[in-house]
């Protein structure tokens, strides 16, 4: 039996690698979203470690120095080391995109599935009410009920903050959702299920839910790029992440913009981490929604 056992992980793992092998081929500029995806999560855990300066303290002999071997990306007008602060700021960055794109999309999947479901007046309801949500450009709408709730902050992690940024990709997701949904409703092993006597919670949860996980898998990975560019503008209004935390947006709100002449450094390096950051997920969403969708298989 454990050879058995053995013998099958190997198996698993060979068809895995092949699989993995596969994507880099078919989808090289996804595999390079990937590896940057990847060098930025390790950045973010081993920030410790990887950093050469803690982000938080104060050198005044140091105020504006310019890029050099003793600060690569050269120091703010406090004298904090940027790339130190870049670094770190990648755990917020990651943290709140992840936890907003993983909430609004799952009570996406959720709410979407329902509606197709059932249809009727409560699709019809659910529909508006998206509707309604998606009449707000993505940024005012975060504004809106990041002023609403305020701050509120668990276990480091400002619990509002990603609550704003999740319920405009909720409602995004929903619509998606649905669509996909009211597809695989009318498949003909819903309909055995529903002359079986299921239960309408076992047919949407068990039955159609996991028919419509790739353009979840898909929105999931899309939107946490749009989360973190979110995250960074409400930090820079004054409505994300505050001081001493670091953070890309907020390192470009406040008084940095004063010394866009004398320390362009101070604006330009925040600006790359947030665009690069963004256009890796771009990149690694567009091509898992090729590589998942039959309809873009050659």
């Amino acid at each position: 039996m454990p050879a058995k056992i053995t013998t099958s992980a190997q198996a698993l793992l060979v068809t895995r690698f092949r699989l993995a092998v596969r994507f880099v081929v078919l989808q090289p500029l996804g595999a390079a979203g990937l590896l940057a995806i990847v060098l930025m999560v390790f950045a973010s855990v081993l920030a410790r470690w990887v950093s050469p300066y803690d982000p938080v303290v104060i050198e005044f002999g140091a105020m504006l120095a310019a890029p050099s071997p003793a600060h690569l990306f050269g120091t703010d007008q406090f004298g904090r080391d940027v790339l130190s602060r870049i670094i770190y700021g990648a755990r917020t960055a990651l943290s709140i995109g992840f936890w907003s794109s993983f909430i609004g999309c799952t009570a996406g999947i959720a709410i979407g599935v329902a509606s197709a479901y059932f249809g009727g007046k409560a699709d019809l309801v659910i529909q508006r009410f998206t509707d309604l949500l998606m009449s707000f450009p993505i940024i005012i709408l975060a504004l809106i009920v990041g002023v609403m709730l305020g701050s509120k902050h668990v276990v480091g992690v400002d619990l509002n903050l990603i609550l704003a940024i999740a319920l405009p990709i909720l409602s995004r997701a929903v619509r998606v959702i649905r669509a996909a949904a009211l597809a695989v409703r009318e498949m003909p092993y819903v309909e055995a299920a529903q002359a079986a006597g299921c239960s309408h919670c076992r047919i949407m949860f068990l039955h159609i839910a996991p028919n419509v996980i790739a353009p979840y898998l898909i929105l999931l990975t899309a939107y946490i790029g749009q989360a973190i560019l979110l995250e960074a503008s409400l930090s820079f209004l004054g409505l994300g992440v505050t001081e001493p935390t670091p953070a890309w947006g907020l390192m470009l709100s406040g008084r940095s913009s004063d010394f866009y002449r004398e320390a362009p450094w101070m604006i330009v390096f925040p600006g790359l981490a947030i665009s690069l950051s963004v256009f890796a997920f771009n990149l690694f969403g567009d091509s898992l929604r090729d590589w998942l969708d039959p309809k873009f298989k050659t």
